[in-house]
C-alpha cells in the first residue's frame, strides 16, 4: 500500500468514514451478516460509489494488521489533520471554546479514547504534536470508535508554542498532574479552555507544564495514586461539560 492510502477497520470508524469528507478507494466486507449496521455501511458506500469486495477473513487480518476488525475495512486516503491556525481562527470570539491538548501520548488506543472523549464533551478540537507521539492511525481511529472523522485534530511542531498561541487567543490553559496542589473541582472552567494531558508514565513535560495557567489535579480516593490518561483526560472534559451546563440552568 503507497503512503496515500491507509486501512481503516472497524464498523463505527468505516462507517464515519464513509460519512466523512475524505476519499474512500473500496470498501472490504468478510463473510456476510445479517447486522444492520453493516447494511447500512453498504447503503452509504453505494451512495458514495465505493466499489465493495468480499474478502476472506484471514485476508482482512492480514490487511488490517489485527483480528479484531469486525469483518469490515476501508481502503482511504491518510487522515487529514486540521490546520492549527484554522481551528483558532474558527473559535474567534467563542467564550465556550474547549480544546484538549496532549503532550507526548504514545499509545494509540490511550489517543483514541481521548479523541472519543472530546468529541463526546462538544470540545472543538484535539491537539497533538508532530514528533515523539501517536498520530491518528487505524488503531487510534478505532479506538476512537469513529470519532476521529467528527472532530478536528491538528498537529503541531511544538506545544508549548501551540499554548502560548491558545493563550493570545484568550483561552486559560490547563494542566492535569497529580501532584498539583489545586483541585480540579476548585477551578472556574466556565470561559474558553485548554486542556493539557501528559503522556503515559512521565505526564506533562516541564517546558509544556510552565505554559500553563494553573495545574490540576483530580482528588484521588485511595488505591493507585494515577489514572490513566484517557480516564484522567475525560474527568476534566466532562467537569468542563458540567459547569457549562450548571452555568446555562444558573
Amino acid at each position: 500500500m503507497n503512503q496515500k492510502e491507509e486501512i481503516i477497520y472497524g464498523l463505527n470508524p468505516v462507517m464515519e468514514a464513509l460519512r466523512g469528507s475524505r476519499q474512500i478507494f473500496e470498501l472490504f466486507v468478510a463473510g456476510s451478516s445479517a447486522d444492520k449496521r453493516l447494511e447500512k455501511v453498504l447503503k452509504l458506500a453505494a451512495e458514495r460509489k465505493v466499489p465493495v469486495r468480499q474478502r476472506e477473513k484471514g485476508d482482512l487480518n492480514r490487511l488490517c494488521g489485527t483480528e479484531h476488525h469486525q469483518g469490515i475495512a476501508v481502503k482511504a486516503e491518510p487522515f487529514p489533520y486540521a490546520d492549527f491556525d484554522d481551528v483558532l481562527d474558527s473559535l474567534k470570539g467563542n467564550n465556550e471554546g474547549l480544546i484538549l491538548v496532549l503532550d507526548s501520548v504514545q499509545d494509540p488506543h490511550n489517543l483514541g479514547a481521548l479523541i472519543r472523549s472530546a468529541a463526546c464533551a462538544g470540545a472543538h478540537a484535539v491537539v497533538i504534536p508532530k514528533d515523539r507521539a501517536a498520530g491518528v492511525t487505524p488503531a487510534a481511529e478505532k479506538a476512537s470508535a469513529g470519532a476521529s472523522e467528527t472532530i478536528a485534530v491538528a498537529q503541531v511542531v511544538n506545544i508549548a508554542k501551540a499554548l502560548e498561541d491558545l493563550k493570545g487567543a484568550g483561552f486559560w490553559i490547563y494542566g492535569a498532574d497529580g501532584s498539583a496542589r489545586h483541585d480540579l473541582y476548585q477551578q472556574n472552567l466556565t470561559g474558553p479552555v485548554a486542556l493539557v494531558i501528559g503522556g503515559e508514565g512521565g505526564g506533562i513535560r516541564p517546558l509544556v507544564r510552565k505554559g500553563c495557567d494553573e495545574v490540576v489535579s483530580i482528588p484521588m480516593q485511595g488505591g493507585v495514586n494515577s489514572l490513566n490518561a484517557s480516564v484522567a483526560g475525560g474527568i476534566l472534559l466532562f467537569e468542563v461539560v458540567r459547569q457549562r451546563l450548571f452555568a446555562k440552568k444558573g
